[in-house]
C-alpha cells in the first residue's frame, strides 16, 4: 500500500521521482504527489487518480531541483483528494513529509497541536508528523525528526524535506518498509520498495524498524530513533528493471502467470535432492534439530498466502504426521494462542512486510515459538526477524493479484513437507518418488498454460455472470478458495469457494442457470465423491465449468465446459489446477474492461491493518 520515493544527487530529481512512482503503481493508490527544493524553496504538486494526472499538472507547473520526495497514497484517513494527498506540509511551510502507515495516536496529537493554534488543512494522520517536526525544529532537521518520531505511536515509513536545509534527505521506518539506495557520485535514493529504484542502482540498505537515515551528497548515516548509531549492510538487488517490466505481455498479471514454470524452477533450484528423496533448504537446515522435535505447526498468513498455507497443512500432515493449524494472521495476533516449546510457527508473505502477518510472527516469538518465514522479497522484515526460513526466488511480482507467488509458496511447502517427512516417516523410496514429481511440475505447468486460448473462449460465455461458486475437495479445496479470490479481486464478480461436500449445507440453494459453478475434480481417490456433487448441480440447472485431468471421461456427461490439465502427483495437483483458474479470472476481467494489474481498492503489499 502506498509508495515512497526520495532522491538527492546531481540528476533532475523530478525524473527520478516520477519514474519511481510509476514502478510503484502496482501497489495500489488513489492519489500522488511530489515535493522538491527548487532554488532554495519547497515546491509541491499533487493530483488525484493515476500518476498521469500528476504528470499533466507538472507539464503546466514544471518543478526542477536536485532533491525531492514523492508518494502514491492509498487512502486510510480522509477521502482521496488533493488536500489529503501527500506530501503533507507543516504549518509554516518549511517541512514536507510523505508517509506510509498509520499513526495511532494522531487524534490526541492533533488536539494538542490545535490547542496551540496550529490549523490543520487535511484529514490525514500524516499532517501531524509535519507539524511535530516543524514545532521541534531549532536549526537541526535531524534532531527535529528524531524528537517528533519519539512522540508517534503506530507504523510509519517516512521521507522528509526541510526548506531550511536543502541538502538533507531523511527517511525513517517503524513497521512499514523503507530502503536506502546508494548511487554513484554522492547520490542516494529512498523507496518503500526496491523496484522503484532499480533503474538507478542495485546497491541497497534495508532499514530495520526504528532506523532513521540521514543522506547528504557527502554520505549517509543511520541511527535508531533513540539516537544510537548503527551499521546496516549494503546488499546487491537480485533483479533488474527488465525483470519488473511487462516483457511484451498486455499486463503484468499475464506475464507473471506465464512466468510460473521458470519461477518454479528457480524456487526449487538446488533444493531438491533427487537421489536422497529429500530437500535441502538452507534457511531451515540450521534449525533441523528443532524441526525433529516439533509436535505441532501453526501456519499463519493472509489472503492468497493463507490458501497456500491450507495446501501446506494437507501436505505436512500427510507426509510428516505433524498436526497443523492454519490461521488468518489478522485473527491470530488478537487472540491468546496456545504455544509451547514444541510449536513451530510458519509465516507466509509474498512481500515479507504484510502488517498482520508480521505482527502474528512477533506474537509467536514473544510466546517462545520457533518462527520460520516463507517470503519472496530479500531483506524484508519477516525475512530478517524470523528464526529461519525460505526465500521463494520467484522474481518480482508486480500484479496485485498474486499468481506465481502462490504456486511458488505451495512448492516451498511441498519441499518442507518432504524434508519433515523424511526426518520422520517417509521412506527413501517414497521420498525419491515425491522429489521426482516435484521436479516435473514446471513442465506440467507449461503444458497447462497452452490452454489459455481455450479458457478465454470459456470466459466469453460467462463474462456477464454476477456470481460464481467454486468447489473442491481435500488438496483442491484451497484451490477453490484461491480461484474465487482471483475472480473477486480483478473482475469484481462475487465468488465463493467451498468444500464440495458443504454445498449441500447451504450454497446449493443458490444454484440455477445464472450461477456458474467451477468444480476442481482431478481423477483421484475422491473423484467419485466430487462427481456426485456435480450430478447434484446439474439436476438443479447449474452451469458447470470442470477442471479435471486428461485421463477423465466421466465429466463430459455433465459439465458445460471442461478444462483438461496434466495429471501429477496428488499433493501437487493444486499447483496445476490453480493455473486455469488464474487464466479464467484474467480473461473475464480483461473482457469486462477492468484494470487487471491495479484492481480498485486493493494494494499489493498490505502494510497497515
Amino acid at each position: 500500500m502506498c509508495g515512497i520515493v526520495g532522491y538527492i544527487g546531481d540528476r533532475d530529481a523530478i525524473s527520478v521521482l516520477i519514474s519511481g512512482l510509476k514502478r510503484l503503481e502496482y501497489r495500489g493508490y488513489d492519489s500522488s504527489g511530489v515535493a522538491l527544493i527548487s532554488n532554495g524553496k519547497l515546491e509541491m504538486e499533487k493530483a488525484t487518480g493515476k500518476i498521469i494526472a500528476l504528470e499533466k499538472k507538472l507539464e503546466n507547473h514544471p518543478i526542477h531541483g536536485k532533491i525531492g520526495i514523492a508518494h502514491t497514497r492509498w487512502a486510510t484517513h480522509g477521502v482521496p483528494n488533493e488536500k489529503n494527498a501527500h506530501p503533507q506540509v507543516s504549518y509554516d511551510g518549511k517541512v514536507m513529509v510523505v508517509h506510509n502507515g498509520i499513526i495511532e495516536n494522531y487524534a490526541s496529537i492533533k488536539t494538542k497541536l490545535e490547542s496551540e493554534g496550529i490549523v490543520f488543512k487535511s484529514d490525514t494522520d500524516t499532517e501531524v508528523i509535519a507539524h511535530l517536526i516543524a514545532c521541534a525544529y531549532k536549526g537541526d532537521i535531524k534532531s527535529a525528526v528524531l524528537e517528533a518520531l519519539n512522540v508517534l505511536e503506530g507504523t510509519f515509513g517516512i521521507a522528509v524535506l526541510c526548506e531550511n536545509e536543502p541538502d538533507v534527505l531523511i527517511g525513517a521506518r517503524r513497521g512499514s518498509p523503507l530502503v536506502l539506495g546508494i548511487g554513484d557520485k554522492g547520490e542516494y535514493f529512498l523507496a518503500s520498495d526496491v523496484s522503484a529504484i532499480v533503474d538507478y542502482t542495485q546497491k541497497v540498505v534495508y532499514l530495520d524498524d526504528n532506523d532513521v537515515v540521514v543522506a547528504t551528497r557527502s554520505g549517509y548515516e543511520i541511527m535508531t530513533i533513540g539516537r544510537h548509531a548503527v551499521n546496516r549492510s549494503v546488499q546487491e538487488v537480485d533483479f533488474d528493471a527488465d525483470a519488473a517490466s511487462k516483457g511484451g505481455f498486455d499486463h503484468y498479471m499475464l506475464k507473471e502467470i506465464f512466468e510460473q514454470p521458470e519461477a518454479l524452477r528457480n524456487t526449487m533450484r538446488g533444493r531438491l535432492l533427487l537421489s536422497d528423496g529429500s530437500a535441502k533448504l538452507a534457511g531451515l537446515n540450521s534449525n533441523i534439530q528443532e524441526l525433529r522435535s516439533i509436535r505441532r505447526i501453526i501456519i499463519t498468513a493472509c489472503g492468497t498466502s493463507y490458501y497456500a498455507g491450507m495446501v501446506g497443512e494437507y501436505m505436512i500432515e500427510d507426509l510428516a504426521g505433524i498436526p497443523v493449524e492454519v490461521e488468518y494472521a489478522s485473527e491470530f495476533r488478537y487472540r491468546n494462542p496456545i504455544i509451547d516449546s514444541g510449536t513451530l510457527v510458519l509465516v507466509i508473505s509474498q512481500s515479507g512486510e504484510t502488517a498482520d502477518t508480521l505482527a502474528a510472527m512477533r506474537e509467536a516469538k514473544t510466546k517462545g515459538a520457533t518462527t520460520l518465514g516463507i517470503c519472496n522479497v530479500v531483506g524484508s522484515t519477516i525475512a530478517r526477524e524470523s528464526d529461519g526460513g525460505v526465500y521463494l526466488h520467484a522474481g518480482p511480482e508486480i500484479g496485485v493479484a498474486s499468481t506465481k507467488a502462490f504456486t511458488s509458496q505451495v512448492t516451498v511447502l511441498a519441499m518442507i513437507a518432504l524434508l519433515l517427512g523424511r526426518e520422520r516417516r517417509v521412506s527413501s523410496e517414497q521420498g525419491m518418488e515425491i522429489a521426482k514429481a516435484i521436479s516435473e511440475i514446471p513442465s506440467a505447468v507449461e503444458e497447462t498454460l497452452k490452454l489459455s486460448t481455450g479458457i478465454r473462449k470459456i470466459a466469453e460465455k460467462y463474462v456477464k455472470a454476477m456470481n460464481f461458486l467454486y468447489l473442491g475437495r481435500h488438496y483442491n479445496y484451497p484451490v477453490a478458495m484461491e480461484g474465487a479470490l482471483k475472480l473477486k479481486e480483478i473482475s469484481y464478480i462475487h465468488a465463493e469457494g467451498y468444500p464440495a461436500a458443504e454445498m449441500k449445507h447451504g450454497p446449493i440453494a443458490l444454484i440455477d442457470a445464472n450461477m456458474p459453478v467451477v468444480v476442481i475434480a482431478p481423477k483421484d481417490s475422491l473423484f467419485e465423491k466430487v462427481l456426485s456433487n456435480v450430478r447434484e448441480i446439474k439436476a438443479r440447472g447449474g452451469r458447470i465449468i470442470a477442471v479435471t485431468t486428461v485421463d477423465c471421461t466421466e465429466l463430459s456427461k455433465y459439465a458445460d465446459d471442461i478444462i483438461y490439465v496434466p495429471k501429477v502427483f496428488p499433493m501437487l495437483m493444486p499447483i496445476i489446477t490453480c493455473v486455469p483458474l488464474q487464466l479464467l479470472a484474467y480473461h473475464i476481467a480483461v473482457l469486462r474492461g477492468n484494470d487487471v494489474d491495479q484492481p480498485r481498492n486493493l494494494a499489493k503489499s498490505v502494510t497497515v491493518e
